[in-house]
């Protein structure tokens, strides 16, 4: 339990299914030197516990978070990648740690206040027994952040709000009374409070300067580090307009956006306008991939992806990156998970039908069909 409204609900919800529900708060790390409102957090998870007269505990995880999480995160930025803090926090923390602690303290289930559904297959031809679904609300659905999941972990896992919408969450949180029942929700990554990314970095990443320069050549200003931006930022660049539109930086003109990052030269490349060509991709690699089913499917494979929360699904192929070296036996669907691990150590390759804008290194691509969420992997 968060402290928000949607756990809140889930625990509600199954509590008048009949589960004996025991709420538990997560401490997570924070920086020191920045506020956090976890005091806040953990009061509001309490107080739902109260008012639903379930018993609640706070387990303290923050050494567990800051290695899998933080030094993660910060880790990929110093390598020249964008992470995403929130699907390793799943992998490891919620899905990993918090998971385990709660089988051996007796739990048959944990239930978060995810939106996604979960369903369970009665066929007993096939080695899958869980799928994971888009949720009823595709404006909140959170499946994105959901692709490193196991079989194995699926058969512990409960979404009950992923039926709802957020309205809909809302209202059975106010008949019900719940004190929280109109807190807003939190925005952003917990741990960095009210700073941006880049100047939370730089506590922990040296400043290293260098050029910026547009994709037609013109240097156009300065950068601190190419570890501070991501593909297709636009703001807090440092810099004004193009210089192609005739404006002065105080007038505006054409956006910059970041279209690469060189550390070779350690040069950040800026299109000239939202619709430079060099912002775009057909096609990526994926590494780390995961299948929900715990198999891959037969390759080539035709889906639909997003490699952003929130994009609309995109018409795509994957394929091996290098076919020739895996073995001819594994990409046939058959056979367990033991069989398909070897197949997730290669990269794959993504071709979409349409080119996509700011394909972010470090970011994650998910796997779709119709909606069913198939997995996913970290873009290279």
């Amino acid at each position: 339990m968060s402290g928000g409204v949607d756990s809140s609900v889930a625990a509600a919800l199954l509590q008048e299914r009949g589960f004996f529900i025991t709420g538990v708060h997560i401490k997570m790390w924070s920086d020191p030197e920045i506020p956090c409102a976890f005091k806040e957090d953990r009061y509001d998870a309490m107080r739902a516990a109260a008012h639903l007269g379930i018993p609640f505990e706070t387990w303290d995880l923050t050494a567990e978070y800051k290695h899998a999480v933080v030094e993660y995160m910060i880790a990929e930025y110093a390598a020249g990648r964008t992470p995403n803090p929130d699907v390793m926090c799943n992998r490891e923390i919620k899905f990993g740690v918090f998971l385990r602690r709660a089988l051996v303290e007796g739990a048959d289930f944990i239930a978060t206040g995810h939106y996604s559904r979960i369903t369970k297959h009665k066929t007993r031809n096939t080695t899958q027994e869980y799928s994971l679904l888009q949720a009823k609300d595709i404006n909140k659905d959170q499946s994105y952040f959901l692709w490193t999941l196991t079989q194995e972990q699926l058969r512990h896992c409960l979404f009950p709000i992923g039926d709802y919408t957020k309205p809909e969450v809302r209202a059975v949180a106010k008949k019900l009374g719940l004190p929280n029942a109109g807190k807003p929700d939190s925005q952003g990554i917990c741990f960095i409070g009210e700073i941006d990314m880049a100047e939370f970095l730089k506590k922990y990443i040296p400043v290293c300067r260098g050029s910026v320069v547009t994709t037609s050549g013109n240097v156009v200003g300065e950068h601190d580090g190419l570890s501070f931006y991501t593909m297709g930022q636009r703001h807090g660049l440092g810099i004004g307009g193009s210089p192609s539109s005739g404006l002065r930086r105080s007038e505006g003109g054409i956006p910059y956006y970041v279209a690469e990052k060189n550390a070779k030269t350690n040069t950040l490349v800026v299109a000239e306008g939202p619709y430079d060509e060099k912002l775009f991709s057909s096609n990526l690699a994926v590494a780390d991939v995961n299948w929900i089913s715990g198999v891959p499917p037969r390759l080539p494979f035709v889906c639909e992806a997003r490699i952003r929360y929130r994009q609309p699904l995109q018409k795509c192929v994957v394929s091996l990156c290098h076919p020739e070296r895996s073995e001819a036996r594994l990409p046939d669907g058959q056979g367990s998970r033991r069989d398909a691990s070897p197949l997730a150590q290669h990269e794959m390759r993504v071709v979409f039908n349409e080119p996509q804008r700011a394909v972010t290194p470090g970011q994650s691509a998910v796997f779709y069909s119709k909606d069913e969420m198939l997995g996913g992997g970290i873009i290279r």
